[in-house]
């Protein structure tokens, strides 16, 4: 098995109209605690400005913190995105306010696993670490 010598990336994102990215702050801050290389994108970001940076800065994975509701709309576009791009072997998860029903809705589409508010940041880590060992060749 071929092993990359580098840290995980990540972009962690804000999609939409939503203003409250305190929580992408957090994430991304103990992601980058744990080790990876986190891009942060920042507030307001389109489906295909975050499918586009993802591709420019390499990454393993796609985080997105979602509170606007809008999650049913947004998550199916970048699956639809990353799949048209050939990204398939990049994650994509996220969390917020998003109910169990579309959570797995959500997953039969494609979705990796997503996160309500208070799950603790190193369960967030082990997921995705673990996740990109096993499809990413790390």
């Amino acid at each position: 098995m071929n092993t990359i010598n580098r840290p995980i990336r990540i972009l962690v994102a804000k999609v939409g109209l939503d203003g409250h990215d305190r929580g992408a702050k957090v994430i991304a801050t103990a992601l980058r605690d744990a080790g990876m290389e986190v891009i942060y994108t920042g507030l307001r970001q389109s489906p295909e400005m975050v499918v586009n940076a993802a591709l420019q800065e390499d990454v393993d994975a796609i985080g997105v913190s979602i509170l606007s509701g809008a999650h049913m709309t947004v998550f199916p576009k970048l699956i639809a995105l990353m799949k048209e791009r050939e990204m398939n072997d990049v994650l994509l998860t996220g969390g917020g306010i998003i109910p169990e029903d579309d959570m797995q809705q959500l997953q039969a589409l494609g979705v990796g696993n997503l996160f309500p508010p208070g799950t603790n940041t190193s369960e967030i880590a082990k997921y995705i670490t673990s996740w990109v060992k096993e499809h990413r060749n790390f």
